[in-house]
């Protein structure tokens, strides 16, 4: 079965503490997510700049959610647990998800 990759892009609202959003990144949203029979691996990552310009960043944050499998994926997140978890994130950010397919592409092979 092919992996579903949730690509999202987010920024803290007002009043969102970067250091109280981070920490309970770090304590609660990453391990917990991370254990889900559904998930693969979960990625958050804070933005650091554009390439090749001095603008900001249009999204301070992006997390990469590698799915194994979303019919699990939705149970997984119905429970209570993620449930709350799902309502403190969006009590922190306003986030946009998007659901990815890889195109694919092969390295051809090296002549011997």
């Amino acid at each position: 079965m092919a992996t579903t990759r949730i690509i999202a892009f987010f920024n803290l609202k007002a009043g969102v503490k970067v250091a109280d959003y981070e920490a309970w990144a770090r304590a609660v949203d990453l391990p917990t997510v991370n254990g889900l029979a559904s998930i693969r691996k979960f990625e958050v990552f804070k933005t650091t700049g554009l390439l090749g310009s001095e603008e900001k960043p249009p999204y301070r944050y992006v997390e990469i959610i590698d799915v194994r499998d979303m019919g699990q994926f939705g149970e997984d997140v119905g429970t209570p647990v993620m449930q709350k978890i799902a309502g403190d994130f969006a009590g922190m950010a306003d986030v946009t998800f998007m659901l990815t397919k890889k195109i694919g592409w092969k390295r051809a092979k090296a002549e011997a």
